[in-house]
């Protein structure tokens, strides 16, 4: 048998080199700069291969700094695989998230939500009554995916057919959906905060109170203001023009609303993410197949019959989405969508953000960089700022929204113990910063879920995410005006 020994070039344990502030900055800077080129030069096209580049090579980087410290490329690239292995169930989410959108728009599903929207929507509130809406079926699942993934893609629908901005409408569904996710108690992030910082689940939420309801009110008087400017006379043609092209091109019935009932209830009992959206895509396949089979014969194109048409068709919208040919253009852009390929661009920009991340950690760059802002706390607010600005940067050099809270709450607690502060001080502003920002960087894997369903770019509806620009703010004024700073029990004290 041969004898395999460890080649000499291989360094030992021993042979590492801890990384200098100076090292771990060489790849964020390189990161930054090539993203910023990458929005230059390319636009709201930058998501759809050059961010990539921009990722790949930022990790080549951190890879060369860590080799250059005396990590193996074994280690390395052990690291990537675990980092990619972290993101497989959020992929694996959004390709089924691709057939659902696809099969609700075939069933009529997202065209009968779309059409009692328009009926009962003001132009003038419906940036503020899409947050609203959003943040109340958030509350009560905790889940700002699911709401994007259902509700969301109806809202963006009504507002092309009233001739609004859809970027404006993707920053209220996910101002809502943020809000509702984060005082949920079935959210995830809402249980890993407290139990990360050690404290209790309704402390921690009690305690979020006062920096998230000032937060939505603020969002929901920017919505509203917005709203006020809107010239309604003009809204109303294209009103009339979408309901007649709905009702002309897809049966609209409330049974098409089935599906989304189904869904809210299986996530409402916390069944598995998976299984619930394959669910959600087979009823409204089950319903194409009942109320929509002009669509799926038209989607078709030639068979031999009937039954092989309909099969094609469903089958062809789950894997490729469905397209709708009505000779009104806006409406065809909100109407053809959907399909797993859709997600196929989202997919690669998360593997590679993970990638990044993943060096980043393994070769110690992103623990020297925390290390290095802790050296500036000096005070209270300047140890919330900085856990919120670690967080902040977890979320761009991680992409990971669950790492954007757990790292900085493992960084940070024992300070936060030192300076005598309750542990709910320390969740709250994990998710006033961790939670809420995920959604606002392109790569990550909440900003790509958004992009990807809403079907508009990050940068695009990020300016208009008012919650979530709003509350980081906050946090921080209160930890520098030490306003509701809650000093620890004598029980955390001993």
């Amino acid at each position: 048998m041969a004898n395999y020994e460890t080649p000499a070039s291989e360094p030992s344990p021993a042979a590492l080199v801890a990384p200098s502030v100076l090292q771990a900055v060489i790849p964020v800077g390189v990161l930054i700069c090539l993203l910023s080129l990458s929005v230059f030069l390319f636009g709201e096209d930058a998501s759809y291969g050059p961010n990539q580049i921009a990722l790949c090579v930022g990790a080549a980087v951190a890879a060369l700094v860590g080799w250059h410290n005396g990590q193996t490329w074994s280690d390395i690239e052990n690291s990537i695989i675990a980092g990619i292995t972290v993101a497989i169930k959020p992929l694996m989410i959004l390709f089924c998230v691709g057939s659902l959108i696809g099969a609700w728009i075939l069933s009529g599903t997202v065209p009968t939500m779309i059409y009692y929207s328009l009926l009962i929507l003001d132009p003038a509130i419906f940036y503020a009554a899409s947050c609203v809406i959003c943040a109340l079926i958030a509350l009560s699942i905790g889940s700002s995916w699911t709401v994007a993934g259902t509700v969301g893609i109806a809202l963006i629908g009504a507002s092309g057919g009233l001739g609004l901005s859809p970027e404006t409408t993707a920053g209220a569904i996910i101002s809502g959906a943020y809000f509702g996710d984060k005082m949920s108690p079935l959210s995830e992030t809402t249980n890993l905060a407290p139990a990360v910082a050690g404290t209790d689940l309704f402390s921690h939420i009690g305690h979020m109170v006062w920096t998230t309801i000032p937060s939505i009110l603020i969002a929901l008087l920017l919505f509203t203001l917005i709203g006020l400017s809107i010239d309604s006379s003009a809204s109303a043609d294209d009103l009339a023009i979408t309901m007649r092209l709905l009702s002309e091109n897809f049966t609209l019935s409330p049974i098409l609303l089935l599906p989304v009932a189904a869904l809210l209830y299986m996530a409402n009992r916390k069944l598995p993410p998976i299984p619930t959206i394959l669910t959600g895509a087979l009823l409204g396949v089950a319903l194409a197949l009942i109320y929509q089979r002009p669509a799926i014969v038209a989607l078709a194109g030639d068979t031999p019959n009937i039954f092989m048409s309909l099969f094609k068709g469903s089958w062809y919208t789950l894997f490729d989405g469905f397209v709708l040919e009505s000779g009104n253009e806006t409406l065809d852009n909100l109407m053809t969508r959907g399909g797993m390929s859709s997600m196929l661009t989202t997919v690669w920009l998360v593997l590679c953000a993970m990638v990044f991340g993943a060096v980043m950690d393994h070769t110690g760059l992103l623990r020297c960089l925390v290390d290095y802002a802790l050296s500036f706390v000096h005070s209270t607010g300047s140890l919330i700022a900085t856990t919120i600005a670690t967080c902040i940067g977890a979320n761009i050099i991680t992409s990971d929204q669950y790492i954007s809270v757990v790292l900085p709450g493992r960084m940070y607690k024992l300070e936060f113990e030192n300076r005598g502060l309750d542990m709910k001080n320390l969740s709250r502003t994990l998710e006033d910063a961790g939670t809420i920002t995920s959604p606002l960087v392109p790569w990550n894997t909440c900003g790509a879920y958004m992009a990807g369903t809403l079907g508009v770019a990050t940068f695009a509806y990020l300016p208009y995410c008012f919650f979530n620009l709003v509350n980081p703010v906050i946090a921080t004024i209160y930890g520098f005006m030490n306003f509701k700073i809650a000093p620890a029990v004598q029980e955390q004290l001993a």
